[in-house]
């Protein structure tokens, strides 16, 4: 079968179809369905409905895909905007919510004529990103998709530039994030003007939302660095469990307590009226050594996290969720949880009571040749795997940045994980009908 495109000679136009290939490389080709054909306006072929059970609302007073359960797949996204324009940026947002809405209820975002093939020319007008929706969900549930968006520092400004008028709207919150001492961050994964998250319990819908999202940004952003990301189905009252085999997010804020999130995770009266009912999301891409960490005894992998492997109880209890007692000592006088072990530095207890709502998802992209940074320093192919590690939080000065900035220097886990990637974005409130995502930002 041939190319249903002409790929386009400019390096530019090029990125756009690189980035794509690396969300679709975890994700099976999908079999041929047949596309109605359109007459006239667009037609509804999505057998789906609103009262679909595998449905998430996307309306609301906060975004979708926060304080909710955790789907078991996720395809993340950071553009950047090339535009100069501030109507272009609103045209984007509001095609955006439109797509967003339609996918999250398992409809298509635009449908196609029989036999249409789309032409990505050099003209970079919006015209050349095709006629339609790309049909690969055709007939799926819309698995709980859900579908977050984020803005990035470079709406405000970006190199010095005011570009949409939008600097002195920029909240404190968004701030530089620092350069952590364990950080070895990657340009091409780091930062970015717009982000999107989608979330759903298919693979193949989670990169879908983001393909039809990047079509609808044609000729005005570009995909900037892009990460799939998966999590075990244990169950909705169960903590998964990531690539280390312990259990990731046992001390989470409760998403069913309003007064936890209120004080955790949404934006209140001190953030800009835009931002409030809001969150910050902070998202770090992580390679874990994981041959370096297979060949540890499972006593020392248990004195890294602070935590039992197979329970997920702290070294001080019985059960998961026992309270973590950092005072408790074994017979020779020595923390039963080590002073430097993953969980004790986390601990709200060492942090001024500081929490963040925990999203994360492992990642494996297959191998790459790698130089071991512990003795014998072997180098060669290793798993290219590790945590898209997500959280959301009221305010990262007071959430992650608090958090991590002493794990950074102290944490045991540091000689298995090396962070690659970064990004903060603020996430505005939900919208209402007839609104667009960050509209309250533009009026």
């Amino acid at each position: 079968m041939g190319c249903p495109f002409n790929i386009p000679n400019d390096p530019s136009k090029r990125k756009f179809f690189s980035a794509l290939g690396l969300i679709a490389a975890a994700v099976p080709m999908a079999s041929m369905i047949p596309i109605a054909k359109v007459l006239g306006q667009d037609t509804d072929i999505s057998p789906m409905t609103e009262g679909d059970p595998n449905t998430e609302p996307f309306l609301g007073a906060h975004q979708n895909g926060i304080a909710m359960p955790m789907q078991t797949n996720t395809s993340f996204a950071s553009f950047d905007l090339t535009t100069t324009k501030r109507d272009d940026v609103v045209k984007l947002l509001r095609a955006w919510t439109d797509a967003a809405g339609r996918m999250t209820k398992g409809q298509q975002v635009q449908t196609i004529a029989q036999g249409a093939s789309a032409d990505y020319g050099d003209s970079g007008s919006s015209a050349d990103a095709g006629e339609g929706d790309a049909a690969d969900t055709l007939g799926l549930s819309p698995s709980r998709l859900t579908i977050t968006f984020g803005f990035g520092q470079g709406l405000f400004v970006k190199n010095g530039v005011d570009r949409y008028g939008l600097a002195h709207q920029r909240p404190e919150a968004l701030i530089d994030m620092p350069r952590f001492v364990s950080d070895k961050l990657l340009e091409g994964l780091t930062g970015g003007d717009l982000s999107v998250q989608a979330c759903a319990d298919d693979p193949q819908v989670t990169f879908h939302a983001i393909r039809e999202l990047a079509r609808l940004a044609y000729g005005t952003a570009e995909l900037r660095w892009a990460q799939n990301g998966f999590t075990p189905k244990f169950g909705l009252s169960q903590t998964p469990r990531n690539l280390m085999g312990f259990k990731d997010g046992t001390i989470n804020p409760s998403i069913k307590d309003p007064k936890a999130t209120a004080k955790y995770i949404w934006v209140g009266d001190e953030g800009p009226a835009w931002m409030q009912g809001g969150s910050y999301m902070v998202v770090r891409k992580i390679r874990i050594a994981l041959e370096h960490w297979d060949r540890m005894k499972l006593s020392f992998q248990e004195q890294t996290v602070g935590r039992y492997k197979i329970s997920g109880a702290p070294l001080s209890g019985k059960n998961e969720k026992d309270p973590l007692d950092l005072n408790v000592k074994d017979a020779d006088g020595n923390p039963l949880i080590p002073e430097n072990s993953h969980v004790a530095l986390a601990a709200p207890e060492n942090n001024d009571g500081a929490q963040i709502l925990r999203r994360g998802y492992s990642y494996d992209n297959n191998l790459s040749f790698t130089a071991e940074r512990w003795p014998p320093w072997h180098q060669g192919m290793e798993f290219d795997a590790g945590l898209l590690f997500m959280c959301y939080q009221r305010d990262p000065r007071t959430g992650f940045v608090k958090i991590y900035e002493r794990m950074s220097k102290f944490d045991m886990m540091n000689q298995f994980v090396t962070h690659i990637g970064s990004g903060l974005f603020a996430c505005p409130p939900g919208v209402a009908q007839g609104e667009f995502i960050g509209q309250r930002l533009f009026s």
